[in-house]
């Protein structure tokens, strides 16, 4: 007899996303795995977002919704996680989308190589332009030390540093406390992942894109990233870099490469 589906818990933080809302939603449901769960956290919304997710809810019962007053994108996922139930957390920006086999292929990698993290390819779309991108090719099984050294080749990287191309396990998250600090602005991402690798032990790649990353002139990263609070940020992430890798004895051999991270921009890679 075949084992069960293991459940994964789609985290979705929704805050004014309701022209793209309805889009992301639809592309989380028709996903060709049976075995799911949405979570909708609608942060605030002042717009018709939270009457969609509501709708959603209405006609699908995989789909619950988390209501904050507004408490930013890391509350919110936070939030999710509390109540995730869940094997594996999967995270969407409410204006991004799947492709339909995104969650499969995602949690048939992970169960078959019994991985801590699996990281995928992904699409990034800029009006009608859709290009690939992703770094680890074919399909990889890495220590942690090797993903480590493959993360220090590009340190600034979209690929290793946001949420939405990966699948976690969420007894390793809770575990060890792991989640976004809300007193980042920005990159409480990429600090989420630097906190996960110090306690993952086995790294799986994903050659498919399956994650449509639309790219706005409006999101946060283009209007409200100023240049001294870029390297303020910086600054606070780069001690986490250099703790850890100096607890996985690569910080000499690494240094000039986690130095680099201060000065890089963020790379579509």
């Amino acid at each position: 007899m075949s084992q069960p589906s293991p459940l994964v818990s789609v985290i979705v933080p929704v805050y004014n996303a309701a022209p793209d809302l309805a889009r992301c939603i639809e592309s989380i449901r028709h996903q060709n795995w049976p075995s799911l769960e949405i979570l909708l956290v609608n942060d605030g919304s002042s717009d018709s977002s939270g009457p969609i997710c509501e709708m959603y809810a209405r006609v699908d019962e995989r789909l619950r919704i988390i209501t904050l007053p507004n408490e930013g994108v890391s509350m919110a996922r936070n939030a999710a996680i509390d109540q995730a139930k869940g094997k594996y957390l999967q995270f969407v920006d409410s204006d991004d989308y799947l492709s339909p086999e995104a969650t499969r292929l995602l949690a048939e990698r992970a169960e078959e190589t019994n991985a801590d993290l699996v990281i995928s390819h992904y699409w990034r779309v800029i009006g009608e332009k859709c290009t690939e991108h992703g770094l680890l090719e074919g399909r990889q099984l890495l220590d942690q030390l090797a993903f480590a050294r493959c993360l220090m080749e590009q340190p600034a990287s979209y690929y290793y540093g946001v949420m939405w191309n990966k699948l976690y396990r969420l007894d390793l998250v809770r575990e060890h406390g792991i989640l976004c600090d809300p007193s980042l602005g920005w990159s409480e991402d990429f600090l989420f992942n630097l906190e996960y690798i110090r306690y993952a032990d086995r790294f799986a790649t994903l050659p498919n894109p399956i994650y449509y990353y639309v790219k706005r002139e409006t999101s946060i990263t283009a209007t409200q990233i100023h240049l001294r609070s870029l390297f303020e940020t910086k600054r606070s992430l780069f001690r986490y870099y250099k703790e850890l890798y100096t607890n996985l004895g690569l910080y000499d051999q690494y240094k000039h490469k986690i130095y680099k991270y201060l000065i890089a921009s963020a790379e579509h890679r």
